[in-house]
């Protein structure tokens, strides 16, 4: 798990380090468990949720998803883009983006996109469309300059991304989210989303998501 030691000695470093017989018993006994993952994926976690699109929304979309991860930024290049288009701008779906960082400079470009944004979704998803855009180069080059540079581009000054990076309160919620995730819901890799409750892992298509959201939505 993400402590403040190893955060604050890997932003020092130059380059990301490697990274991770049928019964009808058995169909209810599924069904509840499915019933209980959906429930414990719509509770609050330590931080506010980052939504766009309707509270009220027959469909509800949740990404897991790490700022380091390769996987993550193509989804938010190539297919996020054409779900919102087509889903969320049009008030059919909502989308929350979940922070679980598998390193320390994932979690460094979270708390950056946090503080960013502060209590503003939209904030929120153009700094981590900028981080992912970015993210050759804050992950792979000297990450504490890249981040200032990006956290200038927003409208923050170098020591305000500094106090951001510092903030033990915002690490320890982060950590502590990513913990509810792995323990509670199975999360253990990125990006990971959950469809009304349902999960999906690893790289999936903007067919498949409407695919699936057509059939919740009996379209």
């Amino acid at each position: 798990m993400i402590t403040r030691r190893a955060f604050t000695a890997t932003l020092s470093l130059a380059g990301l380090a490697a990274a991770a017989g049928l019964s009808p018993w058995r169909f209810i006994n599924a069904a509840m468990a499915q019933s209980q993952l959906a429930a414990d994926v719509a509770k609050p976690p330590s931080l506010p949720d980052m939504a766009l699109g309707p509270k009220d929304a027959a469909v509800t979309i949740v990404e897991y998803a790490s700022m380091t991860c390769p996987h993550c930024a193509a989804f938010t290049e190539q297919v996020f883009p054409k779900l919102k288009q087509a889903y969320i701008d049009t008030g059919k779906i909502r989308f929350v983006f979940r922070e679980f960082p598998l390193d320390i400079k994932a979690a460094a470009g979270s708390m950056l996109a946090r503080c960013i944004a502060g209590d503003d979704p939209q904030k929120y998803f153009a700094a981590i469309h900028t981080l992912f855009k970015q993210q050759e180069s804050w992950v792979m080059g000297k990450t504490s300059e890249q981040l200032a540079l990006i956290g200038k581009q927003a409208g923050l000054s170098e020591a305000e991304v500094d106090k951001c990076l510092k903030d033990q309160a915002l690490l320890d919620k982060i950590a502590a989210d990513q913990k509810f995730a792995n323990e509670k819901l199975g999360v253990n890799s990125t990006p990971t989303f959950f469809i009304n409750g349902e999960m999906i892992k690893g790289e999936t298509s903007f067919e498949e998501f409407e695919k699936r959201i057509k059939a919740l939505l009996k379209t």
